[in-house]
């Protein structure tokens, strides 16, 4: 084990090992071991479906496999907020060291994404309930990247704990325009111009020290591996959020999307190892991934030559495989005990 693999292990309190780290030795489930970061699974769930939503409108296929994984993620998001609701009564000190971590309290973040993209999932059956939460998933996300910046400038923070968890608070903020860009409140041009200032700005900070870090210090512990997909996310969210907003697929849009491919090139071999322990930390390749799938069918259908059109189509394809697979394992842990242990 390397010597941050040992502090990050040493650091997190008992309720934050399911970031990636699997328990060897399980001394019984317990809900106040439920890991935030599952809210990861919601965020790529309905990313998913967001994805064949979309190549149902674009691309004419049949719309019965998106409402069929909205319906799933919208579960699994209920499941959880329950779970983790009953993690916060009967457990309160455990969720704020959990809030207060600096690794773990970032992936609050999901939270507040899961709110945003379930708004978009369900807003096409129902505005009303579609508009509320977008509404208050707007005002968590913008109050945890105060937060979040707050801490940081707060001073003596460890370059060590600069992890791709870091820029899930900027990659929230731009959700809101991904998710928000058609709602017809008076007020929401501006907070969508405030949170794609906040989001890029802090997402290209993150991002940065985040580079900074996986290049001058240790590499991450094997079990946190799958969270360097995280950074793909800024890009391929930042595409969306961008073409959203200006109603347009240009070039500076084209830039984001292929660099956001390009970084998927990069660490999907550093990512998918058989070395890699499964735990709830696997979710967060999810979203990064669905936001990936979902920039290509938008850039595909504006750009529709035969490569891109293939990429868009397989990588639906394989992201709806990959997170199958995941859906899998995760009540494989779940039921043999795993998941809640401590």
């Amino acid at each position: 084990m390397t010597t941050h693999a040992a502090m990050q292990q040493a650091t997190l309190p008992a309720t934050s090992l399911p970031l990636g780290t699997v328990d060897a030795r399980p001394v019984g489930a317990s809900i106040k071991n439920l890991p935030v970061n599952l809210f990861a699974a919601v965020m790529g769930l309905s990313g998913l479906a967001m994805g064949w939503r979309f190549a149902h409108t674009a691309f004419g296929v049949s719309r019965v496999m998106a409402d069929v994984i909205g319906v799933f993620a919208t579960f699994v998001f209920l499941v959880l907020a329950i779970g983790y609701g009953a993690k916060l009564l009967r457990h309160p000190t455990a969720v704020k060291a959990e809030f207060h971590h600096p690794i773990a309290g970032n992936f609050f973040g999901t939270i507040a994404i899961a709110l945003l993209l379930q708004s978009a999932v369900l807003g096409v059956y129902d505005s009303t309930l579609g508009r509320v939460l977008w509404t208050i998933g707007t005002v968590v996300t913008l109050l945890l990247a105060l937060h979040v910046v707050s801490r940081l400038l707060g001073g003596n923070g460890d370059p060590k704990h600069a992890v791709p968890a870091w820029i899930i608070p900027g990659v929230a903020a731009l959700d809101i325009v991904v998710t928000g860009s058609h709602g017809p409140m008076a007020w929401a041009g501006e907070v969508l111009l405030l949170s794609i200032a906040v989001g890029s700005v802090l997402a290209l900070v993150m991002f940065t020290m985040i580079c900074t870090r996986l290049i001058q210090h240790e590499p991450l512990a094997p079990a946190m591996t799958p969270s360097l997909m995280i950074l793909v996310a800024p890009f391929e969210v930042g595409f969306t959020a961008y073409t959203n907003l200006t109603g347009q697929v240009d070039q500076f849009a084209g830039l984001l999307f292929y660099f956001g491919l390009f970084l998927f090139v990069v660490l999907a071999p550093k990512v998918f190892r058989r070395s890699v322990p499964f735990g709830a930390g696997w979710w967060a390749i999810s979203f990064p991934l669905a936001a990936m799938v979902n920039a290509a069918l938008k850039y595909a259908s504006v750009h529709p030559t035969l490569p891109l059109r293939l990429l868009a189509g397989v990588s639906l394809v394989a992201l709806t495989a990959a997170l199958l697979v995941l859906v899998v394992r995760t009540l494989h842990i779940l039921f043999n005990g795993r998941l809640l242990a401590s």
